[in-house]
């Protein structure tokens, strides 16, 4: 049986505009490697209502898993729970339980919960919420989708509360190899090996290193007879090549 797949959402103008840099997706993607879960697409999309319910759709019907990241602060242009609930024509409002988590947090702190606040309290009535151990202010899962905060800090203490939930497949094995050769010389018989074995993820990462050009050679599979046949076929084709 294949791997579930998963996809993930990165919502936010700031993105888009370089102004912020996103590390959310590569902290996923290690997430859910390492639990069998393969990440199949990634999207960014702009703090628009209609962007966001259109993306949320789209992936949702495609993927078993859904990830987006930002946009479920306190501010204006935090629409992201709002655009979800869209998404599947599901209520949403200041649920009780989220309000009582952000009251005895910001209690406990001396802050007033004004109304800014209590707009990260707006979860869909359908809706299971996400622990946030880092700022309390949780994300949710609304059917296949999980909706997490874009601060890293947070995303990723988010991630290690779902990750543990989701079913995963059977382990991706991984092994690599270097050919100081660049990728077009390596191509045509690399191309042979890929052919060869169909099932197999057969990948070339080219590098510079001192003006030489070489190519790390990475074979995936889920088994490792497999593995181990790709592998000795490319140190077969490339004699010179050595293990990483």
């Amino acid at each position: 049986m294949p791997n579930p797949k998963a996809a993930m959402l990165v919502i936010g103008d700031e993105i888009l505009s370089g102004r912020t840099k996103d590390v959310n997706v590569g902290h996923l993607a290690e997430g859910l490697t390492k639990n069998a879960i393969d990440l199949a697409e990634v999207r960014m999309v702009p703090d628009i209502h209609e962007e966001i319910v259109a993306a949320v759709q789209a992936l949702s019907g495609r993927y078993d898993y859904v990830f987006t990241s930002g946009g479920i602060g306190p501010t204006h242009d935090d629409i992201t729970a709002d655009a979800v609930a869209a998404a599947f024509d599901d209520p949403i409002d200041v649920r009780a339980d989220a309000r009582a988590l952000l009251e005895k947090h910001y209690t406990r702190n001396g802050v007033e919960i004004n109304e800014a606040r209590l707009r990260m309290a707006r979860i869909p009535a359908s809706a299971e919420l996400i622990d946030n151990p880092v700022s309390i202010a949780p994300g949710f899962r609304l059917k296949n989708v999980h909706v997490m905060a874009g601060v890293p800090a947070v995303f990723r203490a988010m991630v290690e509360t779902v990750i543990p939930s989701l079913t995963g497949g059977d382990p991706v094995l991984s092994q690599a190899v270097r050919v100081n050769r660049p990728e077009g010389d390596i191509a045509e018989p690399l191309g042979r090996v890929a052919r060869d074995f169909p099932d197999v993820s057969v990948g070339s990462y080219p590098y510079i290193k001192d003006g030489q050009f070489g190519a790390n050679l990475v074979v995936r599979s889920t088994d490792p007879s497999r593995l181990d046949a790709a592998i000795k076929a490319i140190k077969a084709a490339f004699p010179e090549a050595f293990d990483l």
